[in-house]
């Protein structure tokens, strides 16, 4: 058959051509399929691997260098093993798909890559490029080394043309005839990535192209024989890798570190297996061969062991395997501590294995960093020292009982290590990758998210009972379904002295269940008060906690349920602010170990006896921390109006207002679901025609009292899952700062907050997967149509709502503005900035459908002192 024809490529306008063809080629190649790129793949492995015979011979013929015995197993191993390794990788289009999650990985070729191959291993690493470059849709353009470029240019044409036999584009491999520096840096710069291997002078010059590159660094591989190591399979195992084609491979021993104890019998094994340890008059001799000026002499590299002797003007036995120069100095100063590329050892007796661990670390420092290294021992027996040696290596392969030659490459004497001939040594040898270069290496991956909704919940405690009287009734489980034996009951002053906890208390003594109680809650629980409690719960040692009160006793409760079973936990850690609740930083601990929990309310709003809320007050700082994680979810929680009978009415007031926003910001949340839109909106349909009646009636109308505590309850249970807004943000800082009621807070910015939400065009949207565009306008609206507010437009309806909210706040007795409940114009002015940037931080902020910028949470705040309305900054309007 006659021989192709190619273009000699042996100057800068020559080189231009080919880079282009390589580029309309590899532009052709690029949508090939899978099929056609596997059936190119195996026909040129295939190529390859019966060339590797001739190929090895043409390479030591050219260079002068190894063994063609041994190039062949290269030759072999950078088809073979490539081939088997790659076969089945999926690398042209879709690579992988979850339907799912709605992702797809897509694999694109990077384009063309430029190949330095060097004069080692110059027929095995183009086979490895080119097939690689193949199975990856890329086109590649090889500079050979000066020395090896016609065994080269002859792999790469094999390559090639079983390439192009099989379908491939004519021009998809092409290479450099006549190398040269200028044309190397040409073929670099118009290159879409550099693949390197090389001295370090041609690595550093690739990753100085501006040019993506993967390069290799310098190898130094110290190989440390424990004294638990078998010797015999040890020092055989040094010899096969270090005499493998004369040394050649970067991965090599360059130096063995032998523990004293079985120092001599090494040196033994060695000698007995053909190697020449040399007299120090030798070793000067040898060490004045291996580096010139500095540095490696280029005329020992791959030579026999026999060769270099007779070099350095030493005898010694054609059949020598390795010159073995024995030496105490790892300093740089000594020869036989650099790399040397040839069948010549250093080797080192260390004293224990922390000394070989040490010279080990420094001859790695010498010029091996990232690389390679090197331990024999029982691995059965000796994890420590194994753990401790791949702790301590600063090298990307840590082989282990291995000949490192064989094993660096990967997949002969290992599993699962990438079969390569580029050998990555990360940033500590100054390259782009820490591993084996691969196929993976050479693509441009495009991952296609599509559009998905998280799931989303609905939590609620195990048990919710509720009716007048129900207390007995629900508390009978603890001792006939759980067995329980002590009772912890927290509450506040006033409630325990005027004797709320008497019914509890009795009953738990009517089933034999001994109970304490601590009844040091303030208004605005702190946390001082919350260690408190749990140290005398820590004393009295609960397996139930029964909270009763308000918002503040059922969030000291729960603050002290957590510290009394998590003594160590830390306050500021439960505080963190979290995006979404299921990828918080801080994972909350596990609650009800110790103790069962009891929430009873005895107001009707905060609905913290179902949610995973509390909020504690720091009383160094003063500020409030809202905390939130479903392990804070009381277990069960009873709900029985008996409590909240005689609430007086400030109280009746700030509480039902509180709920009232726990519902609007549920139902305008961008984690609203039906689940808790129906709680939202009936509990707020309640609240507007039974507040007013507890409120002016009180106990007389215990309709009205248990109607409110449902509603309170199930707008509890609606925030719980679809969590709070802004409103609440602004309210926690208004109350920390200035010690206005929770719920007043809330009322006095609520109106404002709807209008700042309700922007079709806000300055910011929130930022959740099902919160498609701004709509809570619309979402407002629904809730008008549902109270029977009516309006023709959404915007009228919003209008009526706030109006509605309005009417309630001055049913209840509720003033309009901060400044009504006698916070002077210089005291909210000197805090106004800190509230601000707090409630910003605050972690209700984060459901909120409008995200807010700084200065309109500061605008709303200054509304509400000055009693101002919401405005929005001019936008463009509809053509």
């Amino acid at each position: 058959m006659k021989k192709k024809a190619y273009e000699i490529v042996d100057s800068v306008k020559q080189l231009e051509k080919a880079i282009s063809r390589v580029k309309e080629a590899q532009r052709r190649f690029s949508q090939f399929s899978q099929e056609q790129v596997d059936r190119i793949f195996l026909a040129a492995a295939t190529a390859a691997n019966k060339a590797r015979i001739p190929l090895a011979k043409l390479a030591v013929e050219e260079t002068g260098m190894g063994i063609v015995e041994d190039k062949v197993i290269k030759n072999h191993y950078a088809s073979e093993y490539i081939y088997n390794t790659y076969r089945d990788t999926k690398t042209c289009g879709v690579i992988a798909e979850d339907k799912a999650y709605g992702t797809k990985k897509i694999a694109e070729p990077i384009g063309v890559i430029a190949a330095v191959i060097p004069t080692t291993n110059p027929t095995s690493t183009a086979i490895f490029k080119t097939l690689i470059a193949l199975k990856t849709r890329n086109g590649i353009i090889i500079s050979p080394h000066p020395r090896a470029k016609q065994s080269t240019i002859a792999a790469a044409k094999v390559v090639l043309e079983a390439a192009v036999a099989a379908g491939a584009p004519e021009d998809i491999i092409a290479w450099i005839d006549v190398p040269s520096l200028e044309m190397t840096n040409l073929v670099m710069a118009e290159a879409d990535i550099i693949l390197a291997t090389g001295g370090p002078g041609m690595v550093k010059a690739a990753y100085s192209s501006g040019k993506p590159a993967l390069g290799v660094g310098a190898g130094n591989t110290p190989a440390i024989i424990d004294e638990t190591a078998d010797v015999i399979l040890a020092v055989n195992s040094i010899i096969h890798s270090k005499t493998f084609d004369n040394g050649m491979i970067c991965a090599s021993e360059q130096s063995t570190i032998v523990h004293k104890n079985i120092y001599d019998k090494v040196k033994h094994e060695f000698a007995a297996r053909g190697c020449h340890f040399l007299t120090a008059e030798e070793k000067e001799k040898v060490g004045k061969t291996i580096l010139i000026n500095g540095a490696l002499n280029a005329k020992i590299v791959g030579q026999s062991a026999c060769r270099i002797a007779e070099l350095a003007g030493v005898k010694v036995p054609e059949g020598t395997k390795i010159l073995i120069g024995e030496t105490d100095s790892t300093d740089l100063s000594e020869e036989f501590a650099h790399e040397k590329l040839s069948p010549v050892l250093a080797m080192y007796k260390a004293k224990d294995i922390q000394d070989a661990f040490s010279k080990a670390e420094q001859l790695i420092a010498d010029g091996g960093y990232g690389h390679t290294s090197s331990i024999y021992l029982d691995v059965k027996t000796q994890q420590d020292k194994l753990e401790e040696f791949q702790s301590r290596m600063k090298t990307c392969r840590i082989l282990v009982n291995t000949p490192s030659s064989q094993g660096g490459i990967g997949d002969i004497y290992n599993f699962r290590l990438t079969p390569s001939l580029t050998l990555g040594c990360g940033s500590w040898g100054g390259n782009s990758v820490s591993e084996n270069v691969g196929v993976k290496h050479l693509l441009n991956i495009k991952t296609v998210a599509e559009r998905r909704e998280n799931m989303l919940w609905f939590r609620a405690p195990q048990k919710v009972y509720l009716k007048r009287g129900c207390l007995p009734v629900a508390l009978d489980e603890l001792k006939t379904v759980m067995d329980k034996k002590r009772a912890f009951v927290v509450t506040d002053q006033f409630l325990y002295e005027n004797g709320f906890a008497k019914p509890i208390i009795d009953k738990l003594d009517e089933m034999g269940i001994a109970s304490a109680a601590f009844f040091d809650v303030a208004p605005d629980p702190t946390l001082a008060c919350a260690k408190a409690g749990a140290e005398q719960m820590r004393a009295f040692k609960p397996d139930t906690i029964i909270a009763l009160g308000g918002g503040s006793a059922m969030d000291a409760a729960k603050i002290m349920w957590v510290l009394y079973e998590h003594p160590d936990a830390d306050f500021m850690d439960m505080a963190m602010r979290f995006m979404d609740i299921r990828k918080r930083v801080y994972t909350f601990p596990k609650m009800g170990e110790k103790a069962y929990f009891i929430a009873i309310p005895t107001s009707a709003g905060t609905g913290s006896e179902v949610t995973p809320f509390a909020v504690i007050t720091d009383e160094k700082s003063g500020v409030k921390y809202p905390l939130a994680d479903y392990e804070l979810l009381p277990n069960m929680a009873i709900v029985d109006p008996d409590f909240q009978m005689t609430a007086p009415k400030g109280l009746t007031s700030a509480s039902g207002i509180d709920a009232v926003t726990h519902a609007l910001e549920a139902y305008a949340s961008m984690m609203a679901t039906d689940y808790t839109d129906g709680l939202a909106l009936r509990a707020l349909k309640i609240i507007f025609e039974y507040l007013p009646r507890a409120y002016d009636n009180g106990e007389k109308d215990p309709e009205a009292r248990e109607k409110m505590a449902n509603a309170a309850t199930m707008a509890g249970m609606a925030f719980a899952n679809a969590f709070l807004g802004v409103s609440h943000s602004l309210a926690h800082k208004l109350g920390a700062y200035h010690h206005i009621p929770h719920g007043i807070a809330n009322a006095l910015v609520i109106e404002d907050v709807l209008r700042f939400n309700a922007a079709e065009v806000p300055a910011k949207m929130g930022t959740f997967p099902q919160y498609a565009h701004p709509h809570t306008l619309a979402r407002y609206a629904e809730v008008a149509d549902y109270l029977g507010l009516g309006g023709k437009t959404d915007k009228q309806k919003l209008e009526n709502l706030i109006k509605a909210i309005r009417e309630l706040r001055h049913k209840i007795g509720i003033k309009d503005t901060i400044a009504d409940y006698g916070i002077s114009e210089k005291d909210f002015l000197a805090t106004l900035d800190e509230m601000t940037e707090n409630a910003f931080d605050d972690q209700c902020t984060g459901a909120n459908p409008r995200y807010p910028l700084m200065s309109e949470l500061k605008q709303i705040y200054l509304n509400a002192y000055y009693g101002k309305t919401f405005t929005e900054k001019e936008y463009p309007k509809e053509a």
